[in-house]
C-alpha cells in the first residue's frame, strides 16, 4: 500500500475595495468609539448601514448615531476560535440589536462559557485599544448591567479625515489528500515525468489525470506518459504581484499560459519564462524547466521549435 499523500493548502485572496459615504462614514465612527447607523424612508434605522433600502431599493444617506449599548437576539457557541477571528479563547457568536436601532449586528461575545449566555442578554461594546477605522475596532461585546436609552440621534458624518478604502482578508485553510490518479500524477512529477489517463471511451488523455473522463464519465486507469513539450493554446500578462505569497517572488510583467502537451487532450497552466513577456504567442513550442530537488517544473520556456499551426491546438482552447 503506498503512502497516502497530505498536504496544508492555503488559499488567500486580501481583497482591497473602496468605500462609498454611507460605509466611509459608518468605519469612520468606529474610529472613533460612535456606532452609526443608516434611516430608511419608513423609518428603521440599519446597523450595520447600507447604501440602499432593502426594501424599496431607494438610496439612503441619512445617518443616525445609536447607542453602544444594546441586547443579544440570538446566539451561537464556538468552542475553537480558527485563526484570525476576534478572540482567541471559546466566545459565542451573537446578533445584537444596539439600542436606536431596528437590526442587530454579528460579533463576538467575551463571556466564560455557553452557560452565561442567553437571547435577551444586555451587552455593551468593548471597543479595542487602537481603532484604525474597520470592525475590528470593536473587539467584542461583553455582557452589562445597565438599561437602554432606545433613542437614536441624527449624526451628520463629519470627519476631517475620512476612512475610504478597507482591505478584507480572504483566507481559506484545508488539507488536501489526492487521489489515486492525483497521487500517480504527483508521484511522476517527482521523477520529472508527466502522465496523464486515457479514457477508455472517447481515447482522450486528461492531464492532470481526474480519475474519470469528465465527458463521457466513465473511470480512467491507463496511465499515458505526455510531453514534456507542449505549445501554448493561451496566455495572460500579469501585471499585479502575488501578495503574502513565499513561494512566488517573480517579478511583474510575467505570463501564465495554458500548455497543451504533446499527446494531451487537455491544457494545463504554468508559467513562461526564458522570453519577454510581450513575446509570448498562441503556438509557442515550450519544454519545462525543472529545478534542482524540485517536485514540478519551475516553468517553461521556449524549445526554439517554429511556432504550431492553429489547426493543431485549437480545439484544447
Amino acid at each position: 500500500m503506498p503512502d497516502i499523500l497530505s498536504a496544508p493548502l492555503v488559499v488567500e485572496f486580501p481583497f482591497t475595495r473602496s468605500l462609498g459615504p454611507v460605509q466611509s462614514a459608518f468605519l469612520t465612527g468606529l474610529r472613533a468609539g460612535t456606532v452609526l447607523g443608516v434611516r430608511t424612508v419608513g423609518g428603521k434605522v440599519l446597523v450595520p448601514p447600507v447604501e440602499y433600502d432593502p426594501v424599496t431599493a431607494e438610496e439612503i444617506r441619512e445617518l443616525t448615531e445609536v447607542a453602544v449599548t444594546g441586547t443579544v437576539t440570538t446566539w451561537a457557541w464556538n468552542p475553537a476560535p480558527r485563526r484570525g477571528q476576534p478572540l482567541d479563547t471559546p466566545f459565542a457568536w451573537v446578533l445584537v440589536r444596539l439600542d436606536g436601532a431596528d437590526t442587530a449586528l454579528l460579533h463576538a461575545l467575551d463571556v466564560p462559557g455557553p452557560e452565561a449566555v442567553r437571547t435577551g442578554l444586555r451587552v455593551r461594546i468593548r471597543w479595542a485599544p487602537e481603532r484604525t477605522g474597520a470592525i475590528t475596532d470593536i473587539a467584542c461585546f461583553e455582557p452589562y448591567d445597565g438599561g437602554g436609552t432606545g433613542r437614536s440621534a441624527p449624526h451628520g458624518g463629519e470627519s476631517g479625515d475620512p476612512v475610504t478604502g478597507i482591505v478584507t482578508p480572504a483566507r481559506l485553510d484545508y488539507r488536501y489528500t489526492p487521489g489515486r490518479a492525483q497521487s500517480a500524477y504527483l508521484g511522476a512529477l517527482s521523477e520529472q515525468r508527466v502522465v496523464g489517463e486515457r479514457c477508455p471511451s472517447c481515447a482522450k488523455v486528461y492531464v492532470p489525470p481526474r480519475g474519470a473522463c469528465p465527458t463521457c464519465g466513465v473511470a480512467t486507469a491507463e496511465q499515458v506518459e505526455v510531453g514534456p513539450r507542449g505549445t501554448v493554446t493561451t496566455y495572460c500578462i500579469v501585471n499585479i504581484k502575488a501578495a503574502h505569497t513565499a513561494n512566488l517572488d517573480i517579478e511583474v510583467p510575467y505570463v501564465y499560459a495554458h500548455i497543451a502537451l504533446d499527446g494531451a487532450d487537455l491544457a494545463l497552466h504554468a508559467r513562461i519564462g526564458g522570453i519577454p513577456y510581450d513575446q509570448v504567442r498562441m503556438g509557442l513550442r515550450v519544454e519545462p524547466v525543472w529545478t534542482e530537488g524540485g517536485r514540478h517544473p519551475d516553468h517553461y520556456r521556449p524549445t526554439g521549435e517554429p511556432d504550431a499551426d492553429y489547426d493543431a491546438y485549437k480545439e484544447l482552447l
